[in-house]
């Protein structure tokens, strides 16, 4: 089972803040943005004296509240089409293993979300990588690269949309050459639409629910953790038109017995949250992800492209190894007394050798918070680049 690129940096995050420097978490998708009031209200609220088991399905009730929430946006489901889960994370390990049997094999293109590889290796699946480039923002790469590696063991591709860690938005139309490549080859087409709330500028999601004759083929992961800024209540989603997958799915719901009851009601009452949370929070990040381009594109040997969703930024950086570089940052470096945590890049990828200049950046801290934490990753890379070279200096010299 692989470490977490995202987690995986921990112990020296501890041992920094035992020293007593303060550590800008930049290395994790847990916004500071306030968990709506009717959530937490509906659970200080709850009256009842048994704490119960669910349906392993989830609440009617909540079920039927998301039927809504997708009908809102353009989608009809019906009850059989959605099951309530332990979060994203099992809906995805949920779909993996409904849709595969052990040897299968599913393409992503890479950067991908880190725990794909954790959830493949526990479901026995192969992840076939088809990289993307940060020169023109990780936009989806061409058919042509996915047609050259599809064989007999290939049955499906996964997307997460928009996209962790990028921030890339696949388009109506990118999404329109999947439709054809997994009606061509009969591919599952997995979708991971977690952040589907978060889109900027003049962009607009398209759902791929929303496209025609491909109902037995599309598999939907939602979650409410970052959409309503509720990591820690574990409620996702699984979502299919695909009455197998579904059936199949359930056993295993039905194994794990049921999703937490505490946060199904949490979740339930998120439901009547109104639009206007959602247009004030993006409004937050969208000045946030300005700031954090704007200055990081400022800096020599810097790039970072704009991302046009999420709350996350793939970032290029001027030192060979990201993972050295963010562990000195832990270990040996501070400024003002502080300093900033990181994903290193390689981790986003499953082919070797890839991402080893590159850092997931999360802007999920607000915006005095982000310029502080800025402040410190400059004055460090200076830093770092200039022991590295007076390093490399001294053993030519040697």
């Amino acid at each position: 089972m692989p470490a977490s690129p995202i987690r995986k940096l921990v112990p020296y995050a501890e041992a920094a803040k035992k020293r007593g420097v303060h550590i800008y978490h930049l290395n994790i998708g847990q916004p500071d943005i306030e968990t709506p009031k009717q959530m937490m209200d509906a659970v200080r609220n709850i009256d009842f004296k048994t704490l119960e088991y669910s349906h392993s399905a989830g609440f009617e009730s909540y079920r039927k509240k998301l039927l809504a929430y997708y009908n809102i946006i353009g989608v009809d489901l019906n009850l059989e089409d959605l099951i309530v889960t332990t979060g994203g994370s099992e809906a995805i390990l949920f779909a993996l293993m409904s849709c595969f049997d052990e040897g299968d094999e599913i393409i992503i293109p890479e950067p991908f979300y880190a725990n794909y590889n954790a959830f493949a290796t526990a479901a026995g699946v192969k992840i076939n990588p088809i990289v993307s480039s940060i020169s023109n923002g990780f936009a989806l790469p061409p058919i042509s690269a996915f047609e050259s590696i599809i064989g007999e063991k290939t049955k499906g591709i996964i997307i997460c949309n928009p996209n962790n860690p990028t921030g890339y938005l696949y388009s109506k139309d990118e999404l329109m050459a999947l439709r054809e490549l997994v009606l061509k080859h009969d591919l599952f087409l997995f979708a991971d639409e977690v952040y589907r709330e978060f889109i900027y500028g003049d962009e607009s999601h398209f759902s791929v629910l929303e496209l025609d004759d491909v109902e037995q083929n599309v598999v939907v992961v939602d979650s409410i953790s970052k959409r309503y800024s509720a990591c820690g209540a574990r409620i996702g989603a699984l979502i299919s038109r695909n009455k197998n997958v579904m059936q199949t799915a359930l056993k295993f719901a039905q194994a794990r017995l049921s999703p937490p009851t505490f946060a199904q009601i949490a979740a339930e009452a998120a439901t009547d949250v109104p639009q206007s949370y959602f247009e004030s929070v993006n409004k937050e990040y969208i000045a946030r992800r300005d700031l954090l381009a704007e200055r990081l594109n400022k800096i020599d040997g810097v790039i970072c492209p704009i991302p046009k969703g999420a709350f996350y930024a793939m970032v290029k950086l001027p030192v060979s190894n990201t993972e050295d570089f963010c562990k000195w940052m832990l270990e040996s470096y501070s400024y003002e007394g502080a300093t900033v945590m990181m994903a290193p890049g390689s981790g986003f990828y499953s082919t070797p050798g890839m991402g080893m200049n590159e850092v997931r950046i999360a802007y999920v801290l607000n915006k005095a918070d982000l310029n502080k934490a800025l402040d410190c990753l400059e004055k460090g890379l200076e830093q770092y680049c200039a022991e590295v070279e007076q390093d490399t200096q001294y053993y030519n010299q040697a």
